[in-house]
């Protein structure tokens, strides 16, 4: 059974006056566990609302969404909030940690708003966890000022993580990054991906990254226009194995 199964999904949003913004036309897309799927298109596309959709963070208009196999195009914002927690990572362009507060506890908070309550030496162990795997052992109690962009994203990765999600959505996650780093976060990607059988979802303008992905579907004006196997898939470790080491 797909992981994510979509169905004639629309999405229409009303702006100023009477006019409607129909951002999604009638998509469907079945998404396999474990399947690493880049999602493309230029602004305007319908690939931001389709996965503000698939993260449960907005309901369709009409159409289905089944997430393993439930049907959650209908539930409430509540239940929406449980399996967002439960089941989704989210990674974003913006870090958006909070800059007063330690690696270890931005990747604790989402362990903090969770229906089942978690004791303070769980939260951090599952912290260190997450923070190990991905390269930051040794960094716990570093502040957001003392890590380059790069480890930023990478303690954002890590608390995306942190409550062991099926799928992580990466929304432009090398957006605010120089070359090498976004080599770097992918290569996280991949391993997560790889080793841990996580299905990830990612969103990106640049070809260059949705080459990583083992699939690629591409948006235009809220449809799909090419859904296509990356049968030469780039690796970000070989790549990183290439480049010179840093100054």
């Amino acid at each position: 059974m797909p992981v994510i199964t979509v169905r004639d999904l629309t999405k229409t949003y009303q702006t100023g006056g009477d006019i409607e913004v129909r951002a999604l036309r009638g998509v469907t897309v079945d998404v396999e566990a474990g399947e690493f799927l880049a999602v493309t298109g230029p602004s305007g596309s319908g690939k931001s609302t389709f996965m503000h959709i698939l993260g449960c963070l907005d309901r369709p208009t009409s159409g289905s969404y089944a997430l393993d196999g439930d049907d959650v195009s209908r539930l409430s914002r509540d239940e929406l909030a449980a399996i967002r927690n439960r089941k989704i990572g989210f990674v974003f362009q913006g870090f958006n940690l909070l800059a007063r507060t330690s690696a270890l506890e931005n990747v604790e908070l989402p362990l903090l708003y969770g229906r089942h309550k978690v004791s303070s030496s769980e939260r951090h162990r599952k912290a260190r966890e997450a923070l190990a795997a991905v390269g930051l052992t040794g960094r716990e109690h570093h502040h957001p000022n003392q890590l380059s962009g790069g480890q930023q994203q990478r303690v954002a990765i890590a608390r995306s993580l942190v409550n062991n999600p099926s799928i992580l959505l990466a929304d432009e996650p090398t957006g605010n990054l120089d070359s090498r780093t976004s080599v770097e976060v992918m290569d996280i990607f991949q391993r997560l991906n790889a080793e841990q059988g996580i299905t990830v979802l990612l969103i990106t303008h640049e070809h260059d990254i949705a080459e990583y992905g083992s699939r690629t579907i591409a948006f235009r004006d809220g449809h799909i226009v090419a859904d296509d196997r990356n049968g030469s898939r780039r690796h970000a470790s070989r790549e990183l194995a290439a480049l010179p080491p840093r100054s």
